[in-house]
């Protein structure tokens, strides 16, 4: 069977004295739970490491991976920098991962470019926005008064809303337009969305943007939620559709 093989975005570990392992060394990892999401599909995940760096050497880049592997996932985790999207900090908390952003924002387009998928997960849809020419709420309860709580620190993945898909979008065509439960882990959110993309799915009563789908050439999706962190036991939408329609756009990028 030829699996497809699908490249995960690394999450970066700066030096850190405060740090345990290896302190004064980057450390680029991916979470489990998004590895086994994809192997669910019956794809081969694949951890796309970034080329930059004071240890970098040889002349691979980013578009050597957007060629060899079938499609991408970014993966969930640090703040976007708000320079990414022309503003400063409010808060020093909020700065994000510029190292992140910017080599995220390359892996976006060099997929783009290849004609490879591309899928969002959490601060994945926040960095494709970005990507394109959207902004960002820093922090939703700051920005956004009286939005519900997208981020609570001890129930972490198991703090969970509704959301309303959008009817006659490619979202509804593969969860149905109910409205269903979803985990939320975030503190940002979309402010402006980025111009060629629509929206497919809200947060009810606040409006906040949970899903998102380019409408040009280029196959690019992204959630703000969890599927990696959904199981039928917590009594969550089954969005393994989503998966689905994702490795079945990177086989037809192989015959394109």
């Amino acid at each position: 069977m030829d699996r497809p093989k699908i490249g995960i975005s690394a999450c970066l570990f700066h030096p850190d004295p405060q740090r345990k392992a290896a302190p004064s060394k980057t450390l680029q990892w991916i979470e489990q739970s998004t590895a086994h999401w994809v192997m669910a599909g019956g794809a081969l995940p694949v951890m796309v490491p970034a080329p930059y760096g004071d240890t970098a050497r040889g002349d691979i880049t980013v578009h050597d991976y957007a060629n060899w592997l079938d499609g991408l996932v970014l993966h969930g985790g640090a703040d976007v920098w708000p320079g990414s999207y022309g503003e400063q900090p409010l808060r020093p908390e909020w700065a994000g991962d510029r190292l992140r952003d910017a080599y995220e924002i390359a892996l976006v387009q060099a997929f783009e470019q290849a004609g490879k998928p591309v899928f969002g997960i959490c601060r994945g849809l926040q960095l494709i926005n970005v990507a394109h020419g959207g902004t960002l709420f820093q922090d939703i309860a700051t920005q956004n008064p009286g939005a519900r709580v997208h981020r609570d620190a001890q129930a972490y993945d198991l703090n969970f809303h509704e959301v309303d898909i959008v009817p006659g979008t490619r979202l509804a065509q593969l969860l149905g337009e109910a409205r269903h439960k979803i985990n939320s882990v975030h503190h940002q959110g979309i402010k402006d969305l980025a111009p060629g993309f629509v929206v497919e799915a809200t947060s009810p009563d606040d409006g906040v943007i949970e899903a998102i789908r380019h409408t040009g050439g280029a196959w690019v999706s992204a959630v703000q939620w969890h599927p990696e962190f959904h199981f039928p036991r917590l009594g969550v939408v089954d969005d393994t559709p989503l998966l689905h329609d994702f490795l079945a756009a990177a086989r037809a990028a192989r015959t394109a």
